[in-house]
């Protein structure tokens, strides 16, 4: 008997939970951020108003006032309990990073004094030349700079002994690239927000309000106990489960969406959202996923870069918390093959003022702008799908697109039937509004009634516009949300720019006329993208194909549209990325795949060779010694289905075995699409087995554990 994984079973059905009595009142929220009123309160009226007019309306940081800053933040942080402070930055690796500095330096008497500088708030200095830079930086150019960022406040983060005040900051090299993913995020949002104004500019819109783009990300997530997790070296290494065969029953009858939350699972959650609401992350929405053992966070709307830092720390609470509990939280695109994946459902929008953009308005100038908006998204993603499909590259969501309501990595948008009929309408130059059944003029009259469900949802479709935002739906649950957002921002930027090229031409007396007919252009020239059907089937992709959008499976084919000349162009001229940037990520995150295939196939390698081979050897041993002491002792009833039996399992084992040459053939080439072809052929074989093996002899804990037993 395979005692790894029968022990694991037996831990986990012997496990109590521990009901704690967590107390959390409605003034806790958001306690342990250095918020707008904890800096009204500690800072100086004029130094309030010089910091607060740079977090509202972007102007540049005065650093005269970052001493006053840095002792009033450094106060709070102490009372806190603080002992150590830290520059969080978002370097190229998927994850964040902090170096922790003590606010104790001695004061040369023998004591000690705390310290912590207007210099040390605003500029750090990590190592950059351990970081992914893609050739920006050599190992022996080591300097780097973290720089503050305040429109993204400050945060304690808490450990058992002590806690830390978290400095949200850019991460740059010495010579100026940006080697993180929030400085292109925050320059694509400039990017957006001035060309939404001057866009506005041409309605008669000239009020000195800062535009807002905003971001709602769903992030989805499995969780498996401890036990199962630690007896399975693939999860450990890798994320996901390199075998697995999916068993009877896991989400066909559709009982698990939606459905009770287990008191183990609930006491989880309810950790994790109060320690987000300390930390001032709106988490709002909870519930089980459609998998087994899959779940959902979502939390309210917030401005694009603070939530893009709020996600980050929600994968990482939601990490540490479920340790706590005896889980291992899976953020892996595809843990479980033949089974639903996790995405990061990427809800985007942009207002100006309390105005949303993308919400169809009262009357007819707000919807002339709704529909000037919409034209200039549907444009932007016909003319750059390429770029959109980079932003959800990876080894990990390349196992999702396209299964298991993933959408597919066919970039299409959806808008619902009501929406669409408005824009064939615009389209054929006769516009008929359903609500008054007259000729409908763009900025004349009234759009028909477009409440915000006025559409249906459509699982299926990487872009679906949903009542008054774009869900992205492509992007993996392990992903950083600025990818997708420095993308998007910097495409529509574009389109509203040349729009506004355009309107700005038009004369006053008939802007309305104009303006119908250079949308009718868009349409035209983009409906292609517009796709309300299942994007699973068959016929979308080759009426895809024929549509010429298009479709890149795998991560390598996609990441070649990052260096193309019109990505270059498109970067540059809004100054999101410079060509050595761009080059260099494109070298980051090809160098990510190919290790992250090479692991996968060379942990494959090895447990198909040392735990499932011998383990298959053993029951083939024990049915042939069966075999030849029933014959010895007269006895031919079950010989037959023994001898079936052990045909089958030693025709998989020659199979497991020939799969693994090809496998190490495959590594040795360094080429990563025959790594992937042997590693999948590698595995059918390998779950063949799991069917057949004695159920006591199988080594690795089972689908049916790991998503059913906590």
């Amino acid at each position: 008997m395979n005692r790894t994984r029968i022990d694991a079973i037996e831990r986990v059905a012997a496990r109590k939970e521990t009901i704690g009595n967590p107390k959390f009142e409605l003034g806790d929220y958001g306690s342990d951020v250095f918020s707008i009123e904890c800096m009204r309160e500690r800072l100086p009226k004029p130094v309030f108003k010089t910091l607060y007019k740079t977090i509202t309306e972007g102007s540049p940081l005065d650093a005269s006032i970052a001493d006053d800053v840095a002792n009033a933040m450094k106060q709070w942080a102490i009372e806190k309990g603080a002992t150590h402070y830290t520059h969080w930055f978002q370097p190229l690796t998927g994850a964040t990073a902090e170096k922790h500095d003590a606010f104790l330096e001695p004061d040369g008497s023998g004591k000690a004094i705390s310290v912590f500088s207007g210099k040390n708030l605003i500029v750090g200095e990590p190592d950059a030349s351990s970081f992914p830079s893609g050739g920006l930086r050599a190992t022996f150019e080591a300097r780097g700079y973290t720089a503050w960022d305040p429109s993204s406040p400050a945060f304690i983060k808490r450990h058992q002994n002590g806690a830390t005040l978290c400095i949200p900051t850019a991460f740059c090299s010495y010579t100026g690239e940006a080697l993180d993913k929030k400085t292109p995020l925050l320059k694509s949002t400039q990017a957006l927000a001035k060309a939404v104004k001057r866009l506005l500019k041409c309605f008669g819109e000239n009020g000195g309000l800062m535009p807002k783009v905003t971001l709602g990300p769903e992030q989805e997530y499995f969780l498996v106990d401890k036990n199962f997790y630690f007896a399975r070296p693939d999860l450990v290494q890798t994320g996901r489960t390199l075998f697995g065969a999916p068993p009877p029953k896991h989400q066909q009858l559709e009982d698990h969406y939606f459905g009770t939350i287990k008191h183990r699972v609930l006491n989880f959650m309810s950790d994790v959202e109060q320690e987000l609401w300390r930390l001032g992350i709106p988490a709002k929405t909870r519930h089980n996923e459609v998998a087994p053992a899959q779940y959902e966070l979502a939390p309210l709307f917030e401005e694009l870069n603070l939530a893009c830092d709020h996600n980050m720390l929600v994968m990482e609470i939601l990490k540490q918390k479920a340790e706590e509990h005896g889980f291992v939280c899976l953020l892996h695109e595809k843990p479980f093959a033949g089974i639903n994946g996790s995405g990061k459902h990427n809800n985007w929008s942009v207002s100006y003022g309390d105005r949303n953009l993308l919400n169809p308005g009262n009357d007819p100038h707000q919807n002339a702008i709704f529909l000037t908006t919409l034209c200039a998204v549907i444009q932007a993603v016909d003319r750059h799908a390429d770029l959109l499909r980079v932003a959800t590259a990876g080894a990990g969501n390349d196992h999702r697109l396209g299964a298991n309501e993933a959408p597919p990595a066919i970039i299409s948008i959806f808008l619902g039937e009501q929406l669409t009929d408005v824009i064939e309408q615009i389209e054929k130059g006769c516009l008929k509004s359903s609500k008054h059944g007259s000729l409908m003029k763009i900025g004349v009259d009234t759009l028909p009634p477009l409440p915000r469900d006025a559409t249906d949802r459509n699982r299926t479709s990487p872009f679906a516009f949903t009542g008054n935002k774009f869900e992205f739906r492509a992007p993996g649950s392990s992903q950083s949300c600025a990818g997708a957002n420095i993308v998007i921002n910097t495409i529509v930027a574009e389109s509203l720019e040349e729009i506004a090229d355009e309107l700005e031409k038009f004369p006053k007396k008939n802007f309305n006329e104009k303006l119908q007919l250079l949308l009718q252009k868009i349409i035209k020239e983009h409906k292609r993208v517009i796709f309300n059907g299942d994007g699973y089937t068959t016929a979308w992709r080759k009426e895809a194909a024929k549509r010429g959008l298009p479709n890149f499976p795998s991560t390598p084919e996609a990441l070649g549209a990052f260096v193309s000349e019109k990505s270059k162009a498109l970067f540059g001229r809004f100054n999101v990325f410079t060509e050595a940037e761009l080059e260099s990520r494109y070298e980051i995150f090809m160098e990510e795949y190919a290790k992250k295939i090479k692991i996968e196939g060379e942990l494959s390698l090895s447990l198909a060779r040392t735990v499932i081979m011998p383990a298959a050897s053993k029951q083939l041993a024990e049915l042939a010694k069966s075999i030849v002491d029933q014959k010895n002792a007269g006895i031919t009833a079950g010989v037959a289905a023994k001898k079936a039996m052990a045909e089958t399992i030693g025709g998989l084992l020659d199979n497991v075995d020939s799969c693994c040459k090809d496998l190490e053939d495959a590594l040795k080439t360094g080429n990563q699409a025959p790594v992937v072809k042997a590693m999948a052929a590698l595995r059918h074989n390998v779950d063949a087995l799991e069917l057949n093996v004695d159920d006591e002899l199988w080594p690795l804990p089972k689908y049916r554990e790991m998503l059913f037993i906590s």
